[in-house]
């Protein structure tokens, strides 16, 4: 039987352009919706089983992130629960991925997806517990919900912790992370109920559902680049950073995280506002030591490798971290994850992947208890 390869299904991208032989299949990353950016790719190759499959990505080197291919290897699944790492290879032009499946129905993906329907289970299981509550705050551009988790209960004395996860919907790592701050914060007792009983968190699992479902890698339905909009976000070109930015502007916060996957740098890292115009000792001290807290606690996070700081003043306030930074005084940082293994784990053993990124979501709950802004 021929293969079958298709992208037909929530967060799929690929472009067929020969799949006749096996051992040469010749395919495409699609750009983005309305936007000329690439490299995320999700699909389905059929009646496969025993081939020795070459599925050649031909135009990788024209991606948004080709440096990104350099020492990358794809991931595959059965049956979407178990992603593995398969041989791949980059000539500088050409990413090619070579498995022989052991079925007949395999997936790849560029990192382990995180779909709609498992999307809108995190939620339900999240509100049904006594401690969250989940509010929809608006409409995506193609008419989804904008879903927010509030976990505990809002006083004068709370501070309020904000979560904003998966901006560019290709970082599925994201939700993964998302999943396991959600499944620890919302445990009985322990380190989530003193958390609790000091601060609000409100987590964004999903910013970007339109772009998620579309398989785009950084926009969104409209074209629109969700962490270059938060000085002006309009319900015309990005109503996900309106709805959400507005919620911030109410609550106030004290403590801010945008989390994100790097294609390029195969390290765990958060990234700071050093740029921002008022910047200052207080909120440098509280980044340094959110950092040396999350390094104690969790091995695939690390301080040494990371993004350049901005020079002094010339942070672009679109981001979301140097807008909130600027606007509240307050403590906000990047949170970057890879597509890559993670070379920052001392670890021989350790496979980075989607439960690594759930992992370490759930460390972040220790971290937030032990941060001397929470602990008091």
């Amino acid at each position: 039987m021929a293969l079958i390869i298709t992208d037909r299904f929530d967060g799929g991208n690929i472009k067929v352009l020969d799949s006749q032989d096996p051992g040469d299949v010749r395919l495409e990353i699609r750009d983005d919706i309305r936007a000329s950016l690439f490299q995320w790719f999700s699909f389905q190759v059929s009646n496969c089983k025993s081939l020795s499959l070459n599925l050649k990505i031909m135009n990788a080197v024209k991606s948004s992130y080709p440096d990104g291919w350099k020492g990358y290897e794809a991931f595959a699944s059965y049956d979407l629960q178990k992603w593995f790492r398969v041989r791949t290879l980059f000539d500088g032009q050409v990413l090619s991925i070579q498995h022989r499946p052991d079925h007949d129905v395999m997936y790849f993906s560029y990192f382990p997806p995180f779909s709609y329907d498992r999307h809108q289970q995190l939620l339900a299981r999240s509100q049904i517990s006594t401690h969250c509550r989940q509010e929809e705050l608006g409409l995506s551009a193609e008419g989804r919900t904008l879903s927010l988790l509030m976990i505990g209960t809002p006083s004068p004395v709370m501070k309020k912790v904000w979560i904003i996860c998966r901006q560019h919907p290709g970082e599925t790592m994201g939700e993964w992370f998302a999943k396991g701050v959600l499944d620890r914060l919302l445990e009985e007792g322990g380190i989530a109920e003193e958390l609790r009983q000091r601060a609000v968190i409100y987590v964004v699992p999903n910013m970007n559902p339109d772009g998620a479902i579309l398989g785009n890698l950084r926009t969104n339905a409209r074209g629109a680049n969700l962490n270059r909009e938060w000085m002006n976000p309009t319900l015309a070109r990005s109503p996900e950073v309106y709805w959400v930015r507005n919620r911030i502007h109410a609550t106030g916060v004290d403590f801010f995280l945008d989390i994100h996957g790097d294609e390029d740098l195969p390290y765990c890292f958060a990234a700071g506002c050093e740029g921002v115009p008022h910047y200052s000792s207080r909120i440098a001290g509280m980044e340094a030591e959110f950092r040396s807290l999350y390094e104690n606690e969790n091995p695939d996070f690390q301080q040494k490798i990371g993004y350049v700081p901005d020079e002094p003043g010339n942070a672009d306030l679109r981001i979301a971290a140097n807008y909130i930074c600027e606007t509240f005084g307050c403590s906000s940082l990047t949170l970057e994850m890879p597509f890559k293994e993670n070379k920052g784990n001392p670890s021989q053993d350790s496979n980075w992947d989607h439960n690594s990124a759930q992992t370490l979501g759930a460390s972040l709950v220790k971290v937030l208890a032990k941060m001397s802004l929470l602990s008091t």
